[in-house]
């Protein structure tokens, strides 16, 4: 009989770029992660998905796929079938102006429960069905098979349910934003406020961890990504230093560092990373001669196109489908004639190529055309054989002994592949160019702080600690010949941790 495994803890620290964590363990500002790291396995380079923006890649790490499979296209979408804007919450002025009601409603429900695939299982539905004790505090995907009601422990939550008011399912012990709560445990967040979300967590995973009330804890840990988004990427060392504390929270529950790492397996994540901004791309006005779609939706009948920017890419959809043949490139004319525009990407019309332009307006990236699909051809770092024709400089991808790589576009291929074929994304997809930055439909933007979502290796590369727990058998083997990026991906995660527990992912 095979030996019962250690209990895991999967912390996501939202926006965790490798260089601010190695500063904060240099410093001295992050003891938990510094044991972690020298115990376990660190890794510089886990990649993240495109858009590099937190809904699509905590969609990621919960379920282990694709948003080609997944579906949550970005922070900001267009829904086809309803005619209207996804929001998911890039400011306050966006979700004013979209709807703050709609905003909730996606965000809280429609995000799990129906933009989310029923065919689509996360992490806590594949352990709740294999009998693991599933817990998990404020992380946007928290799908379980367990039915929790709307909270009234507290004063603010009892005002919430005015709004929140149906059960959700989610993991055998949720506690969301004060929203939901399994149990009391005396943790409050201010209704999930940025800047006590870290403590909130902290202070819920010592009490599962006290109370030995899990085996499988997600420990959401977003208020570093808040952080550099104010004070930008160079400030997230006092944010990392913070995520430790509430670290060192569990650590203490559980009998200090040595006991706890006995009887746990960790692993640390970031979602994505982090780029500085330094200007605002102007989105909008690149488009005004086009009909586009109000942000509260009105007369779609009149609207030509709709328009979906998060932080450093953007997606343009066109609302005209018999129109789309002549409407495509003109859309792709005038984003390349957008100045911060680094890459544009479409699918072909025929749907079998996914292509690539490069700007080339001053930019790094020349205004070449690339074409490509899965095929019988050249392997990328992670396996998968392309079929590529073009001008390869779009991507700077390169060549070697039968590999296909970039260093400055990680898992590019892949990446823009899975972006274009996803049901819900838009017909012209952007990526920003360097210290660039899309506005969003409330007219704020990161400009002096941080930033991510571009298809760049600067927002994309985020830190991966694993210590206790086994990693993928061919990420073990390391980077394929030509390529400086490891093959880690944030896609790796959930399928390492249904292995930890005998669960085939």
């Amino acid at each position: 009989m095979s030996a019962r495994p250690r209990k895991l803890v999967l912390a996501v620290i939202d926006g965790l770029k490798p260089s601010a964590l190695e500063k904060a363990v240099a410093d001295g500002r992050a003891p938990v992660l510094a044991t972690l790291i020298d115990r376990g396995t660190y890794v510089d380079d886990c990649c993240a998905a495109f858009p590099s923006v937190t809904p699509c890649c905590a969609a990621t790490i919960a379920t282990g796929r694709r948003q080609d499979d997944h579906r949550i296209a970005s922070m900001n979408w267009y829904h086809r079938d309803e005619r209207r804007y996804v929001e998911y919450g890039s400011s306050f002025g966006a979700a004013r102006r979209i709807g703050i009601a709609k905003q909730l409603g996606d965000l809280i429900y429609r995000m799990n429960h129906e933009h989310l695939p029923a065919d689509v299982p996360t992490v806590f539905e594949r352990l709740d069905d294999a009998g693991v004790r599933t817990a998990g505090t404020t992380y946007l995907f928290y799908r379980g098979r367990h039915e929790h009601q709307p909270s009234k422990e507290s004063p603010m939550s009892r005002l919430a349910t005015t709004v929140i008011r149906k059960p959700v399912k989610g993991p055998r012990e949720l506690f969301y934003a004060d929203l939901f709560a399994s149990r009391e445990t005396g943790c409050w967040s201010r209704l999930g406020m940025p800047g006590l979300r870290d403590q909130h967590t902290g202070c819920v995973g010592a009490y599962l961890v006290e109370h030995d009330l899990c085996d499988f804890l997600l420990f959401s840990l977003p208020d570093n990504d808040t952080h550099s988004h104010e004070h930008g990427p160079d400030a997230q060392v006092a944010s990392i230093a913070e995520a430790d504390r509430q670290l060192e929270r569990l650590v203490h529950a559980g009998g200090g560092i040595d006991a706890f790492l006995a009887e746990h397996a960790v692993i640390v994540v970031a979602d994505h990373s982090h780029a500085l901004v330094e200007k605002r791309i102007d989105f909008f006005e690149g488009f005004a001669d086009y009909a586009v779609l109000p942000a509260n939706g009105a007369r779609p009948d009149r609207a030509e196109i709709a328009l979906c920017p998060a932080q450093r890419s953007a997606m343009v959809y066109g609302l005209v489908p018999e129109a789309r043949a002549t409407l495509l490139p003109r859309l792709v004319a005038t984003a390349r004639g957008i100045d911060g525009v680094d890459v544009v990407m479409w699918r072909a019309s025929d749907g079998t190529a996914a292509v690539a332009r490069g700007v080339g307006n001053g930019g790094p990236v020349p205004a070449g055309e690339l074409r490509f699909a899965p095929g019988d051809g050249p392997r990328d770092t992670r396996g998968e054989s392309w079929i590529v024709e073009g001008d390869l400089d779009v991507l700077e991808l390169h060549v070697q002994d039968g590999r296909i790589a970039s260093d400055a576009y990680p898992d590019a291929l892949a990446r823009i592949w899975a972006a274009l074929s996803c049901a819900t994304s838009g017909d012209l997809l952007l990526s920003a160019a360097a210290g660039r930055e899309f506005p969003d439909w409330g007219d704020s933007d990161h400009v002096d702080a941080g930033s991510h979502g571009s298809l760049h290796a600067d927002d994309s590369l985020g830190a991966l600690i694993y210590c206790g727990v086994e990693p993928p058998p061919e990420r073990a083997e390391g980077p394929a010949a030509g390529s400086r990026w490891s093959g880690w991906s944030i896609a790796d995660i959930t399928p390492m941790a249904l292995r930890h527990f005998g669960v085939e992912p």
